[in-house]
Formats: C-alpha cells, structure tokens, sequence
C-alpha cells in the first residue's frame, strides 16, 4: 500500500488543482463570458453535459448517470491496475493522471450536473472544444499509456498484466 501512495498522491493534486481552478473560473466569469489572452487562448465559463466534446450534451439528461457510472467503474478498474503494477513507473504515471482527471470530471457531474470547463483555444475563427484541468491530465495520462505501450523494454518481460 505505502508504494501507491505517490500515484494517489499524484491522483490527488490533479483532483485539487481541477477543482480549484473550476471554482476560480465559476466564481470569476458569468456563464458564457470569454476573456482573451492571446490570438489563440481564451477563458471561457462553459457547462458540458456530455462527455468529450459534449458528445451526448443534448441527450435529455440521461447521460448524466450514464457518465457517473463510467467514470465510478473507470476509477475502480485504475485503482486495481495501480496496485497490481505498482513498480511499473511510466504505467502507473499514466494510470495516476487519468485517474485524478476522472476524480475531477465525476465531482463536478455529482454535485453540479454537468462539467465546468474553461480553457478555450483557437486558430482562424476555428475554436477546439473547451476543457478543463482534468481533461487535460486524461490525456496526457492516455498519451503516456501510448508511449508506455510502445517503449522498447519499458516493462519487464512476464510482469503481472
């Protein structure tokens, strides 16, 4: 147990982060509002129903416990894997910011209904879906799996999968 205690530590301060930077949007900018900061980047108090990329936004309110369940199950399955390879550094690295972003994303499903998300960026009047901090950490978490995945003897042969 004492060797998860970095990755849920890890999975932690990315929980703590996400939050306080949702309650710092939510308190500083009416729904809607959007300040620029560059030519490309913006913050902007959006609320997302859905999942990724309001996939499921419009879906009349279903998704909601849809997404909680997922995520609950997401989590657990996490928690499993981090234990059962707890030496496998790249892995459980992974394994860590997924986890805290899907810590992040549920919080805000339980107690609001929906996600807040903020970070808005653009090219040419074209704008990517805003996310959040948690979001972010889901994806670096899924790109480092990608590379945990790929990297040449980044595990040991017959480790514990």
């Amino acid at each position: 147990m004492r060797r998860l205690l970095p990755w849920y530590g890890l999975a932690l301060l990315v929980v703590l982060l996400d939050q306080l930077s949702k309650y710092w949007i939510s308190a500083s900018f009416r729904y809607g509002e959007a300040r620029a900061y560059s030519g490309f980047f913006n913050l902007v108090l959006t609320h997302n129903r859905g999942a990724a990329f309001s996939f499921l936004a419009g879906a009349g309110g279903w998704q909601r416990g849809f997404f909680i369940t997922i995520a609950l199950v997401a989590i657990v399955v996490i928690s499993v894997l981090l234990a059962r390879h707890v030496r496998e550094t790249l892995f459980c690295l992974s394994l860590a910011l997924i986890l805290g972003g899907a810590i992040g994303n549920v919080v805000d499903r339980i107690a609001l209904g929906y996600v807040v998300d903020f970070l808005d960026f653009h090219f040419s009047g074209w704008h990517w879906p805003a996310f959040n901090l948690a979001d972010s950490a889901i994806t670096a978490g899924a790109v480092l799996l990608v590379v945990d995945s790929l990297w040449p003897g980044a595990r040991r042969s017959g480790a514990a999968r």
